[in-house]
């Protein structure tokens, strides 16, 4: 489930940012949001099952996903796919217009995603644009729009966020992505990968003292910014690129990341 964490969470900061001084967060919204990144995140994988059927039988890692493993066709991939969006849909469509048409515009996003580990090694900077859409979506389903001063720099630090935590994921592959001709941002840093992951880090907690400071949030809020930093700062202190077991162990802390600004979030409001 680490996946489907990492897809809600900057959803949460945004409802949390958009709730009105004083109050708790729209638990309708987190449990209905909750809900969607469940389907989102596994018609995600769908597709990207699909897309690299033939490159997942190449990896250890990958090789007994059901479709690399011959135990579904493409067909019924298809059909599952449908019913997933369909669901994904029927959870869209319980807020406002203007979020119905804010989320329909991520699925470009999220179909093409795959194919970028062909064509570029920054396939981890599309995967932060897709998989942070809630940053902004969170805020227009409990306001009827974006306050772009606001959601752009929550959009841009989970950006910067997700290129550190996939950065790290990838380095679990990278033997068998160079074998099998496929590109990643762990290809492109190599070994000065600790100096962009704390670059990333640093534009990350930048950005979210300007969505912060936009909003007007409060001590709290920016305490748990700080302990964020601190987490960051373990986790690239501690990593060994060479190490899979070591680089999953790291990705999935990231939900700490994630559930620490909430609730700084929460609080900050309060």
């Amino acid at each position: 489930p680490a996946g489907t964490w990492l897809l809600y969470l900057p959803c949460t900061w945004s409802i949390g940012l958009a709730a009105e001084p004083g109050c708790l967060p729209d638990w309708r919204l987190l449990s209905l949001f909750g809900v969607g990144a469940v389907l989102m995140r596994g018609a995600g994988c769908t597709i990207n099952d699909m897309w690299d059927r033939d490159y997942d039988r190449q990896v250890a890692r990958t090789a007994s996903r059901p479709l690399a493993a011959g135990d579904i066709s493409t067909f019924q991939s298809l059909v599952f796919l449908g019913g997933q969006l369909s669901l994904a849909l029927c959870v869209l469509l319980c807020l406002n217009y203007y979020s119905i048409v804010l989320g329909a515009a991520s699925l470009s996003l999220v179909i093409t995603y795959p194919l970028m580990k062909r064509i570029t090694y920054w396939p981890q900077l599309v995967l932060g644009l897709t998989f942070n859409w809630g940053a902004l979506l969170g805020w227009s389903a409990v306001k009827g729009s974006c306050e772009w001063s606001v959601c752009l720099p929550l959009y841009f630090a989970g950006v910067m966020w997700t290129l550190v935590y996939d950065t790290i994921y990838a380095h679990q592959d990278k033997k068998d992505d160079i074998m099998i001709g496929v590109k990643s941002t762990a290809l492109q840093f190599k070994e000065d990968t600790k100096q962009w992951l704390s670059g990333f880090s640093l534009v990350m907690l930048l950005s979210l003292c300007v969505a912060g400071m936009n909003c007007n949030q409060t001590f709290p809020y920016y305490s748990a910014v700080a302990a964020v930093g601190a987490h960051l700062a373990h986790q690239i202190y501690a990593l060994d690129i060479d190490k899979p077991e070591n680089c999953w162990k790291t990705f999935a802390s990231n939900r700490t990341v994630g559930i620490l600004l909430f609730i700084g979030i929460v609080l900050g409001n309060l």
